[in-house]
């Protein structure tokens, strides 16, 4: 036989444990700080393709005919995750979903909300549809491994850095047509994401 401090027990635990999962595409654009977030899927160094699913609150491996999606290339060459609270218009050319962001850091977990730096935008098209990725760094100094603010600042002591994610995102997908058209500064980048915003 249960004691009234037994369920209330059980009833608080339930209450503290099972809350329920953050819905990460809806979270703020901006941080509390006022400092733009980004929501962490793929972590940088793995090739498996992590996607949020808004119907269950998590983060699972993506699918395509039911077999897990690896990608048959080099790692992701940093975090790869999207802009919360943004939707990049299929009326408008884009691809129906939130605004992508590529972190350059050390790897971060999936699930991550980490605030971030935007220091360009490269300007992808995937399938005939637009596909930019916000290219940014984070705001803590003490996780960054680039040391810029700026997309010249990044031309100019990274040049090679450009030259690769260019490379990955042109070569990491066989089986759909991308092309570059150019690359937008910093400006750019943050007009790009409140324009997308919800």
């Amino acid at each position: 036989m249960y004691t009234k401090a037994d369920i209330l027990f059980v009833i608080f635990m339930c209450l503290f444990s099972c809350k329920q999962a953050e819905d990460y595409y809806h979270l703020p654009t901006y941080s509390s700080n006022n400092i733009l977030q980004a929501v962490i899927e793929i972590p940088a160094g793995t090739n498996k393709k992590f996607e949020y699913n808004s119907q269950t609150n998590t983060f699972e491996i993506d699918k395509k005919n039911g077999v897990e999606r690896v990608i048959q290339f080099l790692p992701y060459p940093g975090n790869y995750g999207f802009i919360p609270s943004t939707y990049s218009n299929p009326e408008k050319g884009g691809d129906g979903d939130a605004l992508d962001v590529l972190v350059l850091s050390e790897t971060v977990s999936t699930g991550t909300v980490i605030e971030i730096i935007p220091i360009g935008v490269l300007k992808l098209i995937d399938d005939g549809e637009i596909d930019s990725k916000i290219i940014a760094i984070p705001a803590n100094s003490l996780k960054q491994i680039i040391k810029v603010k700026t997309y010249q600042e990044f031309l100019i002591k990274y040049p090679e850095a450009k030259n690769i994610i260019e490379s990955w995102f042109l070569n990491y997908n066989k089986e759909d047509l991308a092309s570059i058209n150019g690359w937008g500064t910093e400006q750019e980048a943050i007009l790009e994401i409140e324009n997308s915003k919800l």
